[in-house]
């Protein structure tokens, strides 16, 4: 089963953040137990959820320079239902620090064995570069979900990622894969949208969600209330996708379980 997911893409601006705290919310709503890892200096994730960054006094870095473990880091969002391991600026100093340290892409990894059976799923925000803290993310996963909107310089940079993904399958995770690909700030009333969807589909097939998510005001503006746009407004067309999402991602697991059986 796939229980560590990346969400992954070295363009920014695709709903990346957005993804992993929303979709964080959906998962927890159902009941499943989850724990999202903020890996992105820029701290959204962390902020998303309520929690004031630059307070922190312990983050995602001490983790990976192996100064704390995550049990002693990890956060809870009441409020939500998952818990959270928090990141912030620092992360930049990790990652200078890691990169004159042997097995460095392993530490994320290395840290997370002892906590992952408290959890359903993993979802860790990567960075929009793929720098060692991606690497780390991704040496850590089962699987990527990769969140991109419906555009031409998308694909382009698709590509680079998948390039990226095999060579970490290659050396340091072979069972990495890529779990799926999200449309996301969907506006079907734009025809490249259509075009871009389905040169998707025909690439990836079943890799591409069938759940869209929308450009939405709602969604959007639910980072400043340090909210999920689950909890922010219920009914709003963002929190509806994301719970759809969650839907389609807990049925592809019981549909990979009983292949497996």
């Amino acid at each position: 089963m796939i229980k560590v997911i990346s969400i992954a893409n070295q363009k920014g601006g695709v709903g990346k953040t957005t993804t992993c705290v929303n979709l964080a919310a959906s998962l927890a709503a159902t009941k499943r137990k989850v724990l999202l890892i903020d890996m992105d200096p820029q701290g959204n994730a962390t902020m998303g959820c309520g929690i004031e960054k630059n307070s922190l006094d312990i983050t995602a870095c001490d983790v990976l320079l192996g100064k704390k473990t995550p049990a002693e880091v990890i956060l809870p969002v009441p409020e939500c239902h998952f818990d959270i391991l928090p990141g912030n600026e620092e992360l930049t100093l990790s990652e200078v620090k890691l990169m004159q340290e042997i097995g460095r892409e392993m530490k994320l990894r290395n840290a997370l064995q002892d906590i992952k059976t408290n959890y359903d799923y993993i979802l860790i925000d990567c960075p929009p570069s793929i720098n060692m803290l991606t690497v780390n993310a991704l040496t850590a996963s089962d699987g990527v979900l990769i969140p991109m909107q419906c555009e031409y310089y998308a694909l382009e940079g698709l590509s680079s990622l998948i390039n990226t993904i095999e060579q970490i399958k290659m050396t340091v995770n072979p069972n990495l894969e890529i779990f799926g690909l999200l449309r996301t700030m969907v506006d079907q009333r734009v025809n490249l949208s259509d075009e871009v969807s389905e040169q998707l589909i025909k690439h990836f097939g079943d890799k591409v969600f069938r759940t869209m998510v929308p450009r939405n005001v709602t969604l959007a503006e639910a980072p400043s209330f340090g909210k999920p746009v689950l909890i922010h407004d219920r009914k709003s067309r963002g929190a509806v996708a994301y719970l759809a999402l969650a839907g389609e991602m807990l049925r592809r697991g019981d549909e990979a379980a009983q292949s497996i059986a």
